[in-house]
């Protein structure tokens, strides 16, 4: 195994080539040429959505009168809908003692330019008196991921959280206000013992840019998501809303990358928003929490920071690049103090816009964030410690 940290002097003849150790040779954090980035805080605008405290609704599970987004608004996804940004972010009511074991429901905000953004006073997706809340109450509605097809219709995976086991489940809209519910996305799968009523959660379908407009596209004939946190898996579908989760030679889920010891990603490798189909490859934005014992210890106990895995485009299953560091880490105070207070980003939203990339993410596990990347003008990834 190659140690990280190296460092040699050869002398060949009157020539001195010089090897740094790793951690110098990655302080500047330079992107290769497959990645998107450096992502950009603009100045004066984050946090994008915080906490509210006077917006009411009834419960209708409860019967209650609920400030439903008074203690935490994070964990967003994003799509671009009639020249403007959606995000549709999660938020939780101050019932209970800890994330996780509060209400989350949807609230719904719009934004002509990505940055500043007119809200909803009403969540927009919740648990129900309908055929999910056996899955969906009392923890509720979570961490969604949405993306569009070239017909118009969003689709939006999200984690159905009963306080028991965690699933992925699936909805579908035309205006990304009134939403069907479909169940969770593996129900009808062949391998469903495998996972169906095991915890899975964080969903990445595929996406491409077509006529300067992101939609969900098709891989080798069907479409493809990436799931999973401990580890990242993949799954296929005909119709987006039944899925059969790809499995190895021995029947087993088949794990594309997992957490690495020593690096940032050492205790979790989360998928973020929808994946991006480019002339690299498919470029998977994903999420990586810092294990506190064996993780890298340039960073925090426990932080989670965003990283970036590039799979081959006729082999979505096969790794050809992968980032040893984080490109955008917690480095602002909005995004280390919070319910999640060793630091997060999570990212989870994605999109397209005015020829920019616009990245929508949790900060701390209370509010949303957003950074810009310009392809015209690429910046530098966050630098490291």
């Amino acid at each position: 195994m190659k140690k990280r940290f190296l460092s040699k002097v050869l002398a060949v003849g009157m020539c001195v080539v010089v090897f740094l150790p790793l951690q110098a040779q990655q302080k500047t954090n330079k992107l290769p040429d497959w990645a998107f980035g450096g992502f950009v805080r603009p100045a004066g605008v984050n946090p994008v959505i915080s906490p509210r405290e006077n917006t009411t609704f009834q419960d209708p599970m409860s019967g209650k009168d609920v400030a439903w987004e008074s203690n935490d608004t994070f964990n967003p996804a994003a799509a671009v809908k009639d020249g403007e940004v959606v995000v549709l972010y999660r938020a939780e009511d101050k019932f209970g003692v800890k994330i996780g074991y509060r209400t989350s429901r949807l609230g719904y905000a719009v934004s002509k330019d990505g940055l500043s953004f007119t809200r909803k006073d009403r969540p927009v997706f919740y648990p129900a008196d309908d055929g999910q809340k056996d899955f969906e109450w009392p923890g509720g509605t979570e961490d969604p991921r949405v993306a569009v097809t070239e017909d118009g219709t969003y689709v939006m995976f999200y984690t159905q959280w009963n306080r028991k086991i965690a699933r992925l489940g699936v909805a579908t809209s035309k205006d990304l206000v009134h939403w069907d519910k479909h169940g969770p996305i593996f129900a009808k799968a062949k391998n469903a013992e495998l996972i169906v009523d095991k915890f899975h959660k964080s969903a990445s379908i595929v996406t491409e840019v077509k006529n300067d407009k992101q939609v969900i596209a098709k891989v080798n004939g069907k479409y493809w998501m990436y799931w999973g946190e401990n580890g990242v898996f993949g799954a296929t579908s005909d119709n987006l809303l039944d899925w059969e989760p790809v499995v190895d030679e021995q029947g087993a889920l088949k794990a594309f990358i997992s957490p690495r010891a020593g690096y940032f990603d050492s205790d979790l490798t989360e998928c973020g928003p929808p994946a991006v189909l480019t002339d690299h490859g498919i470029l998977l934005l994903y999420n990586g929490k810092n294990n506190p014992d064996r993780g890298d210890k340039r960073f925090n106990r426990g932080t989670y920071s965003a990283g970036q895995v590039l799979f081959d485009r006729n082999d979505p299953t096969k790794v050809i690049g992968r980032l040893d560091v984080p490109f955008l880490r917690p480095m602002e105070p909005f995004e280390k103090s919070g319910q999640y207070r060793d630091g997060t980003v999570f990212i989870e939203g994605l999109v397209y816009f005015g020829k920019k990339w616009y990245l929508y993410y949790g900060c701390a596990d209370s509010k949303v964030g957003v950074a810009v990347y310009d392809p015209a003008n690429p910046a530098q990834p966050d630098p490291l410690p």
